[in-house]
């Protein structure tokens, strides 16, 4: 059993990377000064743009990035961990990952995560999105170990779209992390539809808790966000929400019995089984892969 308290940081990152550093740093000193000792930022804290060729002006590699050097440097003063959501990096092949980074009390870096799913949809209204113009897929699913003093627990990465990808999730619980993480930039037409009912499915179906930092009004690019940065429990209830689109914390006891509790009750990661996929006339198709399943007798 781990028990530790967790902040979501709630931004309006801008267009100007380091106004967004300074708004990020104010909400870990808050986060810290009401006892956080894990904070997560939303995605793209480092900037907000959707016009390539300014974002791209803006970056600076990942060595001189001033967002990464602020979390390291707020990470090893305050003894915590900070886990920026994400933000952009500038490639070698022209393009840019939408990176997520951890680092530990020590200020050193743990563990980074690459977006695997790139958000290109056509929405209501006229919003469209094609994020794969700028952004390079990431390929690898990753976790990483929190350690405290009482014990560790293990997080899993995700950002922002590839938590419609529900076996990502499933792969890194299977892989025992116990905390899933989430952190976005929804837009708030999919967020008004969709963010709480598809953070608390990915809690319940993986008994983990969830952790979504979120990006929430409307950003000096245009864009508007929904906010709503949330903590769920390994049983669905939202236990702690920054219940607006303004920026904010809001802060949760995360205990890790209470996953073994969920799985416990519900061992539906032990219970997944191997099948295939028949065609219409009754015909087996193709095998379908479950991580931890038993194999179809």
């Amino acid at each position: 059993m781990t028990i530790f308290r967790a902040a979501v940081l709630q931004m309006r990152s801008g267009t100007e990377p380091q106004a967004n550093v300074e708004a990020f740093a104010a909400l870990v000193e808050a986060a810290v000064a009401e006892g956080a000792n894990y904070v997560q930022s939303p995605e793209m804290t480092g900037m907000v743009h959707r016009d390539r060729e300014s974002l791209m002006a803006r970056l600076r590699p990942e060595a001189q990035d001033p967002l990464l050097a602020e979390a390291a440097r707020l990470a090893a003063r305050h003894r915590i961990f900070v886990h920026v959501g994400s933000t952009a990096v500038p490639l070698d092949d022209g393009r840019v990952a939408n990176r997520a980074f951890l680092f530990g009390p020590d200020g050193e870096r743990i563990a980074s995560y690459d977006k695997i799913h790139m958000f290109d949809v056509d929405l209501d209204n006229g919003e469209s999105w094609r994020e794969s113009r700028t952004y390079r897929p990431g390929e690898t699913a990753t976790t990483a170990d929190l350690q405290f003093e009482g014990g560790a627990a293990r997080l899993g990465f995700a950002v922002c779209y590839d938590m419609r990808f529900p076996h990502l999730f499933r792969e890194e619980a299977m892989a025992g992390a116990e905390i899933l993480t989430a952190p976005a930039a929804f837009t708030r037409q999919t967020g008004e539809a969709h963010w709480h009912v598809l953070l608390r499915a990915r809690a319940i179906e993986n008994g983990a808790f969830v952790i979504a930092a979120a990006q929430g009004g409307l950003h000096e690019d245009g864009r508007e966000t929904f906010g709503h940065s949330l903590i769920v429990d390994p049983w669905g209830r939202v236990v702690a929400e920054v219940a607006c689109d303004a920026p904010g914390v809001a802060i949760a006891e995360i205990d890790t019995a209470a996953v073994a509790a969920a799985r416990g009750k519900i061992p539906n990661l032990r219970n997944a089984r191997a099948f295939v996929v028949g065609g219409a006339d009754g015909a087996a198709g193709e095998s379908v892969r479950v991580t931890g399943a038993v194999a179809a007798e």
